[in-house]
């Protein structure tokens, strides 16, 4: 699915050049559900960039499905992007003055499905969420993790076959962690493809793959340890 070669990315400053990621080198399959974990400041959130099809490296090559995205347009990223691609934030990103319905429709909009579809999908996935009786609820009226549930509804609208999610539990009690954590697994097990950057240990072990950075560099990647424990 995801292949990384030499992949770098550095940043200009004013008192000289910043290396957010150093050359690395990997490859994620379909239907894995990998944790990259790490400091701030270690790259992750970088990496969710370059694979997201928003931040183009310095250096190195990140291909999605054989094909190359950063020699791609940024109209066909942005295709990529709406097609194949789902965000998870950590801060929702939900539009406040709309409806969480509303809130969900807005990928089907931007891809320009019918209205009546938009609104049968968007109350389907709120009711796969749990949040059937809050389809009309603006976000103020939701509390913390009914707003995750609304974000996580909106990610899966276009049926996306990757999930990216950047802290998706960093502001949620422990009984709504566990809650997107099991949607987070189940999606996994429809055959998409989870990667999900956390600072919580126990979300971590969730995964079934565990990539470690550091100073912008794969210090352990526990699939390749497994392997080479074999």
């Amino acid at each position: 699915m995801f292949q990384l070669q030499e992949v770098c990315k550095r940043y200009a400053h004013r008192q000289g050049e910043v290396v957010a990621l150093e050359p690395i080198t990997l490859t994620v399959e379909r239907g894995e559900f990998v944790a990259v974990v790490g400091p701030s400041g270690s790259g992750k959130t970088t990496l969710l960039s370059l694979l997201g099809g928003m931040l183009a490296p310095t250096s190195g090559k990140v291909w999605l499905d054989g094909q190359s995205l950063y020699d791609a347009t940024p109209a066909a990223r942005a295709q990529i992007r709406r097609r194949q691609l789902g965000f998870v934030f950590q801060t929702f990103n939900l539009i406040p003055y709309l409806s969480a319905l509303e809130n969900v429709q807005v990928p089907l909009m931007l891809a320009r499905r019918d209205v009546a579809e938009q609104r049968e999908r968007a109350a389907t996935l709120l009711t796969r969420v749990g949040l059937e009786s809050r389809v009309h609820h603006k976000p103020s009226e939701l509390s913390i993790g009914q707003q995750q549930r609304v974000a996580l509804a909106r990610t899966l609208a276009n049926d996306p076959a990757v999930i990216l999610a950047d802290e998706p539990t960093g502001n949620l009690d422990p009984a709504t962690r566990g809650q997107v954590m099991d949607f987070l697994e189940a999606l996994c097990g429809e055959g998409r493809t989870v990667i999900m950057v956390t600072h919580d240990p126990a979300a971590a072990e969730r995964a079934t793959r565990t990539v470690r950075l550091a100073e912008g560099a794969v210090m352990h990647d526990s699939k390749v340890a497994a392997t080479q424990a074999a």
